[in-house]
């Protein structure tokens, strides 16, 4: 019996040493005074972001938004790169989205016209 509560406790060690850097909370960078802490976790064979808390002017409140998914199906290219959709709350518009991981920064673009118009937000870990 104790060999197998060691073999649980190792499998689960290493699944959750090897978590996927985008995995994780994200705070937001502000859009029209407003930000948020974005949990990203896998959907499927991708990733998906949740609003879990919103601010505005450094104060929580209770958004409209808050548990509404706000990256879509961001699938893994490899080297911390990946592909998706991104929605903006400030406007209701998905966008096709990219991403990418470097560390605690995460860089995120919604694009239009086949990626050649793109906006961006760099958002900092915080969890």
């Amino acid at each position: 019996m104790r060999h197998i509560i060691l073999a649980a406790a190792l499998a689960l060690g290493a699944t959750a040493a090897a978590a996927d850097p985008i995995e994780g909370v994200w705070q937001t960078q502000p859009d029209e005074g407003a930000f948020a802490h974005v949990t990203i976790a896998p959907c499927g064979g991708a990733f998906c972001g949740t609003i879990t808390r919103t601010f505005k002017d450094t104060q929580e409140y209770q958004s409209p938004n808050l548990g509404r998914q706000i990256v879509i199906d961001m699938a893994p290219q490899g080297g911390g790169k990946y592909q998706g959709q991104v929605w903006r709350p400030s406007n209701d518009k998905i966008y096709a989205g990219k991403a990418s991981v470097s560390g605690q920064q995460l860089s995120l673009s919604g694009c239009v016209a086949g990626g050649l118009l793109c906006k961006s937000q760099n958002w900092v870990k915080v969890q």
